[in-house]
């Protein structure tokens, strides 16, 4: 029951971001005031030591009306009119149940990626463009969004645990991210890259993917090695 369930939630979640996607978006650049420079080339080169996992393309829509809409939104939290996504220098690790749906703004939320409980690897989003899933990093960070309701449901889960590592080691050697910046939704103040500034969203996270949930992964993540 409780695996029809989890598999329930993934297809509706898939679903769910394809339709929240009618908005507007597109990818981004920039520096954050202050924080360090990306370390380490982006593009293919740099995962060469790693293999692509198997990843299923189901893009949302992302078209020109809601690429302004990404660039208005980076501009009012970020200070960037930008929707473009270059250089990312973080990884966000999110659950599925958390909608993310602060000031009824527009775009809607997305995320690159979702994994089901079998492991599925679902890509929504290029990775050019960004999407607006964590407060205070869209403008360089990748989501990647797991189905089930706690940090448990993923950690616990061999498939979709390996599914989950496999591409966010992929990911952060093909784009040069440290292990220390791949991180949960809760731990979003934590990032030296976390810039917001609207006023009431300063102080805004989700309870998804706690630090000690975190310090389990990041340990998983470094046993696979280097890039």
């Amino acid at each position: 029951m409780r695996t029809a369930i989890r598999a329930a939630t993934a297809t509706a979640l898939a679903l769910a971001l394809g339709l929240l996607a009618a908005a507007a978006v597109g990818p981004a650049s920039a520096s954050h005031p202050g924080a360090a420079p990306a370390s380490s080339p982006t593009g293919p080169a740099a995962s060469a030591s790693v293999s692509r996992p198997p990843i299923v393309k189901r893009p949302i829509p992302f078209g020109p009306k809601r690429k302004r809409e990404m660039a208005a939104y980076s501009e009012r939290h970020y200070g960037q009119h930008r929707w473009r996504l270059r250089h990312p220098r973080v990884i966000v690790e999110h659950m599925a149940d958390v909608a993310d749906v602060e000031l009824g703004e527009l775009p809607n939320v997305c995320s690159h990626f979702v994994i089901s409980p079998s492991g599925r690897i679902l890509q929504l989003v290029n990775l050019r463009t960004r999407c607006r899933h964590t407060v205070g990093l869209n403008w360089t960070a990748i989501g990647i969004e797991h189905a089930g309701y706690a940090d448990s449901d993923v950690l616990d889960d061999p498939r979709q645990r390996r599914a989950s590592l496999w591409l966010t080691q992929y990911l952060r050697c093909r784009f040069g991210i440290k292990v220390r910046n791949v991180i949960g939704h809760n731990e979003s103040f934590s990032s030296p890259y976390h810039l917001e500034l609207v006023p009431s969203l300063k102080t805004q996270t989700h309870g998804d993917w706690k630090h000690a949930s975190m310090q389990i992964y990041r340990r998983k993540l470094r046993r696979l090695g280097p890039c």
